[in-house]
């Protein structure tokens, strides 16, 4: 039948004869559409050629761009517990190792202290396919603990944001995180620690409600969804539509929010020069004393 088999030329191709491609070869944009193949994705460091779509990546990826080499992984030792017994349609403990599962890692955060251009810092990044990258007691801990590590070792600090917000199966435990971590950065910006806030797409809930906004610098990833509410829950609220690119990382960037939007190629590079600059300061600072 001719729905299953080529004539061309007298050459018949039948169907069982042609080969399937191997799933994961190639990666379609999921702005624009455009494919390419997965290793030439990867190679791009998961950005879109076409249109600058940047990816979401995992926190490994992320310190293996910004990292000169190596690093070391703190406090890996920290996990979720179920302080609430809650349960919805799966219990808190199932969503746990389902999510370890998916993500390939014990939770949401990870920090790491390495050098950057032969300069320390440490990088505390989430993964958004740990349950949405939701701010839980371990985050908030990871966090906090991360900032001590600095503030006794004079090392700036970096968070990347990846974040749906609070997470829901901690309930107060979760909110409290906000007021946790934003404490604990005065005590960063007392000891004169420099702090980069770094926001990639989505950065939401609590997460920006908190730490994300407190940054000595605040930059983004382009295209990055960042706000509090979502758009929908905003425009029922005001009973008004919302400006185009409302909550984008250019259209932040627009009304003060944000002091710069940096490529992932450029990543690395900027921070470099950020480190270099605070570092500049603090000894000028030191031969005025």
């Amino acid at each position: 039948m001719s729905w299953f088999k080529r004539l061309r030329e007298g050459i018949t191709t039948k169907t069982k004869q042609k080969k399937e491609i191997p799933e994961g070869v190639w990666y379609k944009c999921k702005k624009c559409s455009n494919t390419i193949t997965s290793k030439d994705h990867i190679a791009n460091l998961y950005i879109c050629p076409e249109c600058n779509y940047h990816d979401r990546i995992t926190p490994d990826d992320y310190f293996n761009i910004i990292f000169d080499g190596r690093y070391t992984e703190l406090f890996a030792d920290l996990h979720s517990k179920d302080f609430l017994n809650f349960t919805d349609v799966k219990s808190y403990p199932e969503r746990i190792i389902a999510a370890k599962q998916k993500a390939g890692r014990m939770t949401a955060m990870e920090v790491a202290h390495g050098k950057v251009n032969r300069l320390d810092l440490v990088i505390a990044a989430m993964d958004f396919k740990f349950i949405g990258g939701s701010m839980g007691s371990v985050m908030g801990e990871k966090i906090a603990l991360a900032i001590d590590y600095c503030v006794e070792h004079k090392i700036p600090l970096m968070i990347i944001s990846k974040s749906g917000g609070a997470r829901m199966m901690e309930a107060a435990f979760s909110l409290m995180q906000m007021a946790k971590t934003s404490a604990r950065l005065t005590r960063l910006a007392k000891a004169g620690v420099p702090y980069f806030s770094f926001m990639t797409d989505p950065t939401t809930g609590g997460v920006t409600a908190s730490f994300a906004m407190l940054g000595d610098i605040n930059f983004a990833e382009p295209g990055a969804l960042i706000g509090f509410a979502g758009p929908r829950v905003i425009k029922e609220t005001i009973k008004k539509d919302l400006p185009e690119g409302f909550q984008t990382s250019e259209f932040l960037l627009d009304h003060g929010f944000l002091d710069f939007i940096v490529d992932r190629q450029n990543l690395k590079e900027r921070i470099g020069d950020l480190l270099h600059l605070f570092r500049m300061k603090d000894k000028a600072e030191v031969s005025e004393a």
